[in-house]
């Protein structure tokens, strides 16, 4: 099983689902001395498959693929699905596009995703919102991969532990993206990541990784003085020629830092930290379908926003920092971010 401290770089690079994390992306992290990471939430077992024998003809390093554990979703009533439709017909949109109510299944089965993985077994295994049965972390162990579970609080990284996983994802408020609490109807954004991180690291004994807001080695080095093992970086990828990152993502992280962040349930139904846009105004005060029910109804609407370059009707998820971002290559960056967290350990 791969050891943190064996890494060159303390980073692993998050787990970015829609299109982010492209094997391009997670093999250049990877050659560069951390880990690279799939987001793979959404997508089906042959996708998951196609990507990681991709990643694998470009990396030998270790690479982490990351899963999504989604609730048990009743049907919405009719009266939810007219109001939630009715509060995006408000927003002016085009008259072409059209939103249709979402069916069931409303979420991929993580059993059937999981097959690619028990055959090209990543290195690292890790599950957002919860956590895996024991029979998933039983085989990964079966097959030398290491597991991690991401946590908002104490209590959640004590199930975590627990269950057997080997690490424990400390995401602190500031992180873009999807905040992995267990519960999906708790505003759980209370401990910044750093708190975070010296609490799991005194309560808990396996490793920490920090995640949320970190985009330097500077922070790099906060984070492993707070007990982590090594940062897990999101936000500080996105705008690297690797990336996945729709155009108008990169230019409104480059271009738009005078926006703040907010915790938004506007586009999937659960909470999540992304720029402030048209979007999630006009949204605000409606209600929203459960997660993962808006994903799926807010899903056109997306991709039209994509391929219009309109940032603001798109998920432009992002971290507190993410003003901090650099445009460079993965290589550059994973370089720059060595040569800081060094400068700042001679401190």
């Amino acid at each position: 099983m791969i050891d943190f401290s064996s890494l060159a770089v303390p980073v692993i690079q998050a787990p970015m689902a829609g299109g982010i994390s492209t094997p391009r992306l997670v093999s250049a992290v990877s050659n560069s001395g951390g880990i690279g990471s799939f987001g793979f939430a959404y997508d089906s077992a042959q996708k998951i498959g196609e990507s990681l024998a991709a990643v694998r003809a470009m990396t030998r390093g270790p690479v982490n693929a990351n899963f999504f554990i989604f609730p048990t979703v009743s049907p919405p009533k009719d009266g939810a699905i007219t109001q939630a439709m009715q509060a995006l017909d408000s927003l002016g949109l085009p008259q072409g596009l059209q939103f249709v109510a979402p069916q069931p299944p409303y979420a991929p089965d993580l059993s059937q995703q999981l097959l690619p993985i028990w055959e090209h077994r990543p290195a690292v295994l890790t599950f957002h919102f919860g956590l895996p049965s024991a029979g998933v972390i039983d085989r990964a162990h079966a097959l030398q991969m290491r597991v991690g579970v991401t946590a908002t609080q104490l209590s959640e990284a004590q199930m975590i532990e627990q269950s057997g996983a080997d690490f424990i994802v400390a995401q602190g408020l500031e992180a873009g993206g999807h905040r992995g609490t267990f519960a999906p109807d708790r505003n759980d954004a209370v401990l910044d990541t750093l708190a975070l991180t010296r609490l799991l690291s005194r309560r808990c004994s396996i490793p920490i990784v920090s995640a949320g807001g970190l985009m330097s080695g500077g922070d790099i080095r906060k984070a492993l003085d707070a007990g982590a093992v090594a940062a897990q970086m999101g936000t500080a990828f996105l705008c690297c020629e690797e990336s996945g990152a729709s155009t108008a993502h990169k230019e409104y992280i480059l271009g738009q830092r005078d926006r703040p962040t907010v915790l938004t349930r506007a586009f999937s139904g659960r909470l999540a930290r992304g720029i402030e846009n048209a979007f999630i105004r006009g949204l605000s005060g409606h209600s929203v379908l459960p997660f993962p029910v808006q994903n799926s109804l807010t899903a056109p609407l997306r991709q039209w926003a994509v391929r219009e370059n309109n940032g603001e009707f798109q998920s432009l998820w992002a971290g507190t920092a993410f003003g901090r971002a650099r445009q460079m290559p993965v290589s550059d960056l994973m370089r720059t971010l060595a040569e800081e967290l060094a400068q700042a350990s001679r401190r």
